[in-house]
């Protein structure tokens, strides 16, 4: 009998490979979107509208689930921070989290594991040689205030006998989306380059590792908490800008000057000019053996030159 499987943010980047595998084994999965039909929704999976947010007809497919991943998120870039910007990119996460965990509240039988994502700027704006795991403590940024309220919403699922799981992602590379595909662009027309000083460090991963991750983190009774969804081998994108330059057989010497993005940008600059060396410890320690370890062969595959 398969087990059923509701899914957030199934249609977006990670989204969409997580479905795949899930559906490839054998599980019934739900995937919770603002449209029934929307085209992005991979093939195999039952859709349904929901309300991120709000309460409604949608959490009955909470009750009896096997287990539950929220993925969704409005996209932290694309322009300016404006306050309304700020609120949505709160709330889509927050809101929509205490949503989950009220309907997993009104079923007779709950899901088992809560997996919530949630991201390394949980950690704040750090020095490139600052080594973090998943002990170390939040950052006071404004992104680092969003994971930490997004991941207090999640565990508020623990009480009702919820295993809650939450993974702090990284920078995930991969074919078809995510980070990568806004860059590619300028360096396949030959004016790539580092941003900012490019020292700052990007905690990269994979997305066939993420998606590993996710799947061990619900399938492994023992994973509970916050895990870093990251590379064993972080980056600093000085490195990173010359990695994705020599896998595209593309020259990265065109630097972009911090203040041009703060002027472009405001605020929203930091995600790119600030960064992490976040590592996987508690991943590491599980035993969890990752696909891509190193950057060279990660952007190979991600562009296509595996």
């Amino acid at each position: 009998m398969s087990a059923r499987v509701v899914v957030t943010g199934g249609t977006g980047f990670v989204g969409r490979a997580l479905v795949e595998r899930l559906v490839a084994r054998g599980d019934d999965v739900i995937v919770l979107g603002r449209r029934a039909d929307d085209p992005r929704a991979s093939g195999g999976a039952r859709s349904l509208v929901w309300t991120p947010g709000a309460d409604g007809p949608w959490g009955d497919v909470v009750d009896g689930a096997a287990a539950v991943v929220h993925l969704a998120g409005d996209p932290v870039m694309g322009g300016r921070w404006t306050a309304e910007k700020k609120r949505q990119i709160m709330s889509s996460r927050v809101d929509s989290t205490r949503a989950l965990v009220s309907a997993m509240r009104r079923a007779s039988a709950g899901p088992p594991v809560f997996v919530c994502a949630s991201a390394v700027g949980y950690y704040g704006a750090r020095a490139p040689d600052d080594v973090v795991d998943e002990t170390a403590p939040p950052g006071d940024d404004f992104l680092a205030t969003v994971c930490r309220a997004w991941e207090d919403a999640a565990v508020e699922a623990e009480p009702l006998g919820v295993r809650v799981v939450r993974a702090r992602l990284g920078i995930v590379l991969g074919r078809g989306g995510g980070p990568l595909a806004e860059m590619l662009p300028a360096f396949r027309r030959y004016v790539g380059g580092p941003l900012g000083s490019g020292e700052q460090v990007m905690p990269w991963v994979h997305l066939d590792d993420v998606v590993g991750l996710l799947l061990r983190a619900l399938d492994d009774t023992s994973w509970s908490g916050p895990f870093n969804a990251t590379s064993p081998n972080p980056s600093s994108m000085r490195d990173f800008a010359a990695a994705l330059g020599h896998a595209l057989r593309r020259p990265s010497l065109l630097r972009v000057p911090a203040f041009a993005l703060k002027v472009a940008l405001g605020e929203a600059a930091q995600v790119v000019l600030t960064g992490q060396r976040a590592v996987p410890r508690r991943a590491l320690d599980a035993g969890y053996e990752f696909r891509f370890d190193g950057l060279e062969a990660a952007l190979r595959e991600a562009v296509g030159r595996a």
